[in-house]
């Protein structure tokens, strides 16, 4: 790893364990809040904590691997809040969420040069929101994805506070999503890295990335869907509140990543706007399917 890189890592990562630490001991001083309240309230003082050290460094990429670290510790907290759930529940919930969780932080830690670099859609979020710096870097860069992130988590809840319920297929099911889940991002993760080191500008059309424009972004929705599905396993009629859990979060991913990616493509990219129209933005059916479903409208 080069030294900026491992400066950049080693820096935000201590201020990671300072900040989850902190949070720790204030999710267990605020034990007479109801977990869900009280889990919220802790993630937006960590959010706030890790706002005030990014404005430090003037780099928001320290909010980065906020997204992955986040899950494990709120399974963590419910987990404590839990009475009569299964072991084996709680086994396999925090034990799939954390591997999805240190694949995508290494992911990160891997591709992030330094304190140098700033993912570059925090300054065109700067520059188009109208508002001060300070607030579209909050509220756009931080507040948004926590909130979308406890949301997310609402499965984690009900299997591991509610979830009383034998532990069945169901909850393997769930275990196995959330792991291909992170299998999926490795591969599109791998595959796009390889590609990029030839040099090419072109579109990517191989691989996962032959079946839709952003599988990866597909692996991240997989993963709240399947962590919606442990709620269900644990307590089924969870499952219309907790939906909107990988709702909200497809929503995200859809609306706005897949939104951005795609205009930064199609202005570095030659022929993405081919690519546009052959695949789908995340759902892998590939060119083939999808020109079938095409023939099959115009024809009917």
């Amino acid at each position: 790893m080069p030294s900026a890189r491992r400066r950049g890592v080693t820096i935000v990562a201590a201020t990671y364990v300072v900040v989850v630490g902190a949070s720790i001991a204030v999710f267990t001083a605020l034990d007479r809040l109801h977990p869900l309240v009280a889990v919220l309230v802790v993630d937006l003082g960590a959010t706030v904590a890790v706002f005030v050290a990014s404005s430090m460094a003037h780099n928001n990429s320290f909010y980065d691997p906020y997204w992955s670290v986040a899950p494990p510790f709120i399974a963590w907290a419910y987990a404590t809040s839990g009475t009569g759930v299964p072991g084996a529940r709680v086994a396999l919930v925090i034990g799939a969420v954390t591997v999805w969780s240190v694949r995508l932080t290494a992911n990160w830690a891997r591709g992030w040069p330094g304190l140098h670099h700033e993912d570059w859609r925090y300054p065109m979020l700067r520059e188009r929101s109208g508002m001060p710096a300070w607030v579209s870097d909050f509220g756009a860069v931080h507040l948004v994805p926590t909130i979308h992130v406890w949301l997310g988590s609402l499965g984690l809840y009900a299997a591991l506070t509610l979830g009383t319920r034998d532990v069945g297929p169901l909850d393997v099911v769930a275990a196995a999503v959330v792991v291909l889940s992170a299998v999926v991002q490795l591969v599109a993760d791998e595959q796009l890295r390889a590609h990029r080191r030839t040099g090419s500008i072109a579109p990517y059309r191989s691989g996962l990335w032959g079946l839709s424009r952003h599988p990866n972004y597909f692996g991240e929705a997989t993963m709240w869907w399947g962590v919606w599905l442990f709620g269900v396993a644990g307590n089924p009629d969870s499952w219309w509140w907790t939906l909107i859990g990988p709702v909200s979060m497809t929503a995200l991913l859809r609306g706005a990543s897949v939104r951005l990616m795609d205009n930064r493509s199609l202005a570095r990219r030659p022929e993405y706007d081919v690519l546009m129209r052959e695949l789908p933005a995340m759902l892998p059916i590939g060119r083939r399917l999808l020109r079938r479903h095409a023939e099959s409208t115009n024809v009917s």
